[in-house]
């Protein structure tokens, strides 16, 4: 005998009082739960959006590229964290982009708030001010230091991180690797997004600029550990935004 379904309307009413975890876990209890849970912009999500993202993470401009709450709420879960980054860094109202003190002979980092050990993944990076010398984007494990005195391409300047400097093409894993990509393109600038694309079953960390493929960066990246987007800078007053966009569309 099949038990009967509980209406849409009471499964919508006990959802908003639950939180994340449960909401996660609810969702693979039956395909009615899982498909009360599929409007992305309900009353469940937005409610969701409004506990979880501070006030003026609401309001910002980065918020306006999202069509729905749930979009909104895993980006601002998915930004800078606050307290893996370089003393010299601090993470703005937005959650989304970090500010780097004008500090002489430092290289400064930060991570972002959740890393990630399957599936791919894609978010964006792009510098508000200056790139300077070294702007430096691409992921990191958590052994990998977030500062270090002089100017250099920290991310990917040692065996815990992996780092393409978009200001001279390069790539950088245990110090330099190579060239990147291997063929022209214009020169990045500042407002310029950058798009990287982390496939961790695969191994494989790639870039697309405007929606224009750079192909495969860097292969072998461990798949037993847990990789956080990363970026460097030495710029001083640089700020650099991310914003994580989820499964990565291809084509």
């Amino acid at each position: 005998m099949t038990s009967p379904q509980i209406s849409e309307d009471i499964l919508t009413e006990i959802f908003l009082y639950l939180d994340l975890r449960d909401l996660s876990s609810v969702s693979q209890v039956c395909s009615q739960w899982h498909d009360v849970l599929l409007d992305e912009d309900s009353c469940i999500w937005e409610s969701q959006f409004l506990r979880n993202v501070p006030l003026k993470a609401q309001k910002s401009k980065v918020m306006e590229s999202f069509s729905s709450y749930k979009a909104k709420l895993i980006a601002y879960l998915h930004g800078w964290n606050p307290s893996d980054c370089s003393k010299n860094i601090y993470i703005l109202d937005d959650g989304f982009t970090y500010h780097r003190r004008a500090v002489a002979q430092s290289t400064d980092a930060a991570r972002g708030r959740r890393g990630f050990r399957s599936g791919r993944h894609c978010w964006e990076v792009w510098w508000e001010k200056s790139l300077g010398s070294h702007a430096v984007i691409g992921v990191a494990l958590k052994q990998a230091r977030m500062e270090q005195q002089g100017y250099l391409s920290l991310i990917g300047n040692n065996a815990y991180s992996w780092g393409w400097n978009v200001v001279d093409n390069t790539l950088y894993h245990k110090g330099r690797v190579g060239k990147f990509p291997r063929f022209a393109i214009p020169k990045i600038e500042p407002k310029v997004k950058v798009r990287v694309l982390l496939d961790c079953d695969e191994g494989t960390l790639s870039f697309e600029k405007d929606n224009w493929f750079l192909g495969v960066a860097f292969s072998g990246l461990p798949t037993d550990q847990t990789l956080y987007a990363t970026a460097s800078s030495v710029y001083g007053e640089t700020e650099v935004v991310m914003v994580y966009r989820g499964w990565p569309i291809d084509g």
